[in-house]
């Protein structure tokens, strides 16, 4: 057990290294010329060659990556090129503002899906077990942008209930915040948790066709206690999963939704560097959401070995 949790942390290492080359290549490739862009089309010659070589933009790409890469092990990441400000002072706030979007979300999501998931493995078949699966279906095949929409063009234009936009600042009270973090709150609920009740109701199901699923029927055991005291646990492995991958999704994935309700957040702050070719800013943040991936993952494989009593009990 200890052998695999050492290889999938080392994997991760691994994974983190290979992102890092292809996020700064990848990075590099975006057309345009930050020198351009912050100096402006008037531009002489002279000035731009002074900034590039100010900023090391001029030096080879292998140089430039190593450089990158050091101040990144050293928690250094350096200064936004279109701004002049440390790119850790613009990503605390927006990071913070996604965290705790994240865990709100994750706070009402997982036990919401965990315990849909299991009613509906419950009751196979009946208008509960129906009901969900085609509420759930639905919901995931819906895009989270025409969702977001059409929760503005209700609550916001027509009912007007809440706001439109998510206004985060320290002056407000606790009321004026959850109004305005209502909309998007609830719209990553929903994206959020059809993806992981279908999986609960179909990894339950998957394992109630085991052998010794099948014994304890023939015993008598009641489908409700089977679920809860067997099955559940052994399908705590790909729900964890998951899980994982829909937390992660929070962190880097929510960019649509920043968007639309204008919320100041970590995804939109890259958006907004990709559009103005701010490289550090970007590669900072594409950074911190594979790191946010991997670490999530290594999480999830830890559980699943962890509740694996073969894995546990390998004799």
């Amino acid at each position: 057990m200890q052998r695999m949790v050492i290889q999938r942390i080392l994997i991760g290492f691994v994974t983190l290294w290979v992102v890092s080359v292809l996020v700064f290549l990848m990075t590099n490739a975006l057309p345009g010329d930050v020198a351009q862009i912050v100096l402006g089309q008037s531009a002489t010659p002279e000035s731009l060659a002074a900034y590039r070589a100010e900023r090391g933009l001029d030096q080879p790409l292998i140089f430039q990556y190593f450089g990158w890469l050091g101040n990144m092990l050293t928690g250094d990441l350096g200064t936004s090129k279109a701004g002049g400000a440390t790119i850790s002072s613009l990503i605390g706030e927006r990071l913070y503002n996604t965290m705790v979007m994240a865990g709100i979300v994750a706070l009402i999501s997982v036990p919401l899906s965990v315990g849909l998931g299991l009613m509906a493995a419950m009751y196979p078949g009946t208008w509960i077990d129906k009901s969900l699966t085609f509420g759930t279906l639905a919901l995931i095949s819906v895009p989270e942008f025409f969702i977001a929409t059409f929760m503005v063009l209700i609550f916001a234009v027509q009912l007007g209930w809440l706001p439109s936009i998510a206004r985060v600042s320290a002056e407000q009270s606790y009321y004026d915040w959850w109004r305005s973090m209502a909309m998007p709150l609830l719209v990553l609920v929903i994206v959020v948790a059809a993806q992981m009740i279908r999986m609960t109701r179909a990894g339950i199901l998957n394992v109630m066709n085991s052998p010794y699923i099948e014994m304890a029927i023939l015993k008598g055991v009641r489908r409700k206690r089977i679920i809860l005291r067997h099955a559940f646990f052994n399908t705590i492995g790909p729900i964890v999963n998951v899980i994982a991958l829909n937390l992660a999704y929070l962190v880097s994935g929510v960019v649509i939704v920043e968007t639309i309700f204008a919320y100041p957040g970590l995804a939109k702050l890259m958006i907004d560097g990709v559009q103005t070719r701010d490289l550090p800013l970007v590669q900072a943040c594409a950074m911190i959401f594979c790191a946010t991936y991997v670490v999530l993952i290594i999480l999830a494989d830890v559980a699943a070995i962890l509740a694996n009593p073969r894995l546990r009990n390998p004799k």
